[in-house]
């Protein structure tokens, strides 16, 4: 999954750094899910965050990517632009 969000007040890659690095921080603590800034770390208003996550339940692991997307959505200082989900099974090469 990843997301594309738009930052709010911020005006230096310090300060957006304040603000995702949190992001980043809260998804693995609260949902044991790989997460990393990936994309648009030379722009300061604009951050792309992915995460991973692997289980042989997909209920379970839609439920946890939909509140993982619902926790980034709710952050006010962030507007969340769009959200990608791609999924792998067993049989892809």
């Amino acid at each position: 999954m990843s997301f594309d969000l738009l930052l709010g007040d911020v005006r230096s890659l310090k300060e957006k750094r304040s603000v995702v690095r949190p992001i980043v921080a809260e998804l693995h603590r609260k949902f044991a899910v790989s997460v990393a800034e990936v994309g648009d770390q030379d722009l300061y208003r604009r951050a792309r965050i992915a995460l991973a996550m692997v289980s042989g339940d997909a209920g379970h692991l839609t439920e946890v990517l939909d509140r993982c997307e619902r926790l980034v959505a709710a952050r006010p200082e962030v507007e969340l632009l769009s959200v990608r989900r791609r999924f792998h099974g067993g049989d892809d090469e």
